[in-house]
């Protein structure tokens, strides 16, 4: 059929089939389709939506549309897991739930991306580390699979090309709000990794993609029911952002963070509970525990005996970072040259935060990109930031400690921190941080 036609179907609200589907993306990369049809087709999904049949023929499709990784010929023993997230502000649980898995027996080939808008990049964070490899050749990170468990690193061109090319154009359309569009996007790079289970923490709130907490619930939803419906069997959790996760929130300032969480020490209550739920929820899909206490107790051993900082080392090391990252953090991650605190003008209570303005803070500060081509400032960031319902002011706890590059950017940092915190003699209490479990 041609592109046009299969257009003309959706754009009157007919149901596509797997077929239609199929050869339709097969011309988005073979370039037989045009960006021009790229964007009718795409605002006609947008517009008219697709039934969850339509959804599951799109993620496969573009799922195949490039290299499908499989690891049997590893002979790994053990599952190949993963977790996704859809962003936020200090969002580092990555970082910690790739070695954890790995020491309780999983593989975790975690394809990341850069940070772009408000969020943080998981890519950039590893990029911090000097030496680290982010994008390696298929070898190497077969290699550091094997070796370490773990490998945290970019998705390589061959996987799901025509996601790469689709969402391109889908960027400068209007048509990135599209629910099938987002959930083929964000799944078709997981199926191609040959992936035995996935988690997906779909975050809400002042700094979430999706700020409203039905519309994350419906992303949920459909994430879920797509991925399982393609034969990954995956399990999502709804998480709150209304403010940092963690106390870090920048680049080299969250890997410190994510270092001293695997040694056991600097523990923050709300970033374990996020990691620890998402990972327990990922060995019981792959069967390295079986239920949730037993995987939960499990997370805790590995923490607490150092196998888990032994696999995020050995994984560092494999993709080229210092051998010793874990001894010495200070010794290799840049620090800003200006570290200060900031407390707010009034002491209070912290009642509110506006996690996205803060993001952009962050960006402004250069940890962050305003465009794709925009470099970046690794050590720049915040550190000991305040939580709601925490005292704030001189006397008590700053709202956060500063670093930038010059005292003219710390000064902008504190203005952005004064207008997203808000601090009151009431303290709101804190939100609930899992909202609601999804599964198929």
């Amino acid at each position: 059929m041609l592109p046009q036609e299969i257009i003309r179907k959706k754009r009157d609200g007919q149901k596509l089939s797997a077929a239609e589907i199929h050869e339709f993306i097969t011309g988005v990369t073979s370039k037989q389709v045009s960006e021009g049809q790229v964007a009718a087709f795409c605002m006609a999904t947008l517009l008219k939506g697709m039934e969850m049949p339509e959804r599951v023929a799109l993620t496969q499709s573009m799922a195949k549309s490039g290299t499908v990784m499989d690891w049997k010929s590893e002979n790994l023993p053990g599952p190949i897991l993963d977790k996704h997230s859809t962003g936020g502000i200090g969002d580092k649980v990555s970082l910690m739930l790739a070695p954890i898995v790995a020491a309780c027996g999983g593989f975790v080939p975690m394809l990341s991306g850069r940070g772009l808008g408000h969020t943080g990049g998981t890519l950039d964070k590893m990029d911090a580390i000097p030496g680290y490899v982010s994008q390696p050749d298929t070898a190497l990170f077969r290699k550091t699979v094997r070796s370490a468990g773990c490998a945290i690193i970019g998705a390589t061109p061959d996987l799901a090309p025509a996601d790469r090319i689709i969402y391109s154009i889908r960027d400068v359309t209007g048509t990135v709000e599209s629910l099938d569009l987002i959930t083929a996007s964000i799944l078709s790079k997981k199926l191609a990794a040959g992936l035995d289970g996935l988690v997906m923490d779909v975050k809400f709130g002042t700094g979430a993609f999706m700020e409203k907490y039905d519309n994350a619930k419906e992303l949920a939803e459909s994430i879920v029911h797509v991925a399982n419906g393609a034969g990954l069997p995956t399990v999502g959790l709804l998480t709150d952002m209304n403010q940092v996760l963690g106390r870090t929130a920048g680049n080299a300032v969250e890997v410190v963070e994510a270092i001293e969480y695997l040694q056991n020490k600097n523990i923050d209550k709300r970033l374990h509970e996020v990691n620890v739920s998402l990972t327990a929820e990922l060995l019981v899909l792959g069967r390295l525990a079986k239920d949730i206490a037993e995987a939960r107790a499990k997370i805790e051993t590995v923490i607490q005996n150092g196998k888990a900082a032994e696999h995020f080392a050995k994984m560092v090391a494999d993709l080229g970072g210092p051998a010793d990252l874990m001894q010495n953090p200070a010794k290799y991650l840049k620090r800003a040259a200006v570290v200060k605190d900031y407390f707010p003008a009034k002491k209070g209570r912290v009642s509110a935060i506006d996690a996205r303005a803060i993001g952009i803070g962050i960006v402004e500060l250069g940890g962050g990109r305003a465009k794709p081509t925009d470099g970046i400032d690794h050590s720049v960031g915040l550190t000991n930031v305040a939580q709601i319902g925490e005292e704030a002011g001189q006397g008590a706890r700053p709202l956060a400690t500063i670093h930038a590059k010059d005292d003219a950017s710390w000064q902008k940092m504190a203005a952005s921190l004064d207008a997203a915190v808000t601090v009151s003699e009431a303290a709101n209490t804190q939100e609930q941080l899992i909202r609601h479990r999804v599964a198929a």
